[in-house]
């Protein structure tokens, strides 16, 4: 038995310079350990109950608390300025929050780079984008990454409690989540669903 080891010793030795195996157990321990980083992102977003757990970044950078939207209903779309559904989405966003701010809804806003790069710009000219040609008196929040390994932890939780058609990950810009005042993801919208064909379902959840 010990002869079997020395020789296993010796093969290894020879055949991993001592250099090579320090680069080598350096290399497998770090990705070890990147592994279990992410795993711990991904189960403490599924081990969250709400979205009133979550804090997320402003276009300023200042944190935002998603627990001061408790009793109110939320809509939470990924944004892009230079989308062919830019326009008609922006638009009937306003419109529906015009319509119901009084009666509980808010809409969250996220810019997204990640869907053929159609949001390039910095924060400031998002949020200068969206409140002076559209508008928009909701929140135009910080840019964010919604699919890979980057993704915020918000939209790890969303994707996990609402799949979409061909799997969690999100398709492309607009895809919108509805919250209820619980903080419950209760519905997924694809990019294609105008936010007006979703009036019923928010009426329902704010009482209306």
């Amino acid at each position: 038995m010990s002869h079997l080891l020395f020789l296993f010793l010796h093969c290894l030795f020879f055949a991993f310079p001592l250099q090579s195996f320090f680069q080598w157990f350096v290399q497998e321990n770090t990705s070890v350990l990147l592994q279990a980083k992410m795993g711990a992102a991904e189960s403490s977003s599924k081990l969250a109950g709400s979205i009133h757990e979550f804090t997320v970044k402003d276009a300023r950078g200042n944190d935002v608390e998603l627990s001061r939207y408790k009793g109110k209903v939320v809509l939470i779309v990924n944004v892009a300025s230079r989308c062919g559904l830019t326009n008609s989405n922006y638009n009937e966003l306003g419109q529906l929050y015009e319509k119901y701010k009084e009666n509980g809804l808010e809409i969250l806003a996220f810019p997204c780079n990640q869907f053929a790069g159609q949001e390039p710009g910095s924060n400031e000219q998002v949020v200068e984008f969206a409140c002076t040609r559209f508008k928009a008196e909701y929140p135009i929040l910080g840019k964010v990454d919604v699919n890979g390994s980057n993704a915020a932890p918000l939209y790890k939780f969303l994707k996990s409690e609402r799949g979409g058609l061909f799997g969690e990950r999100i398709k492309w810009n607009f895809t919108k989540f509805l919250v209820d005042k619980e903080g419950h993801v209760v519905n997924r919208y694809a990019p294609t669903s105008s936010p007006l064909s979703i009036e019923n379902d928010l009426k329902n959840l704010l009482g209306n």
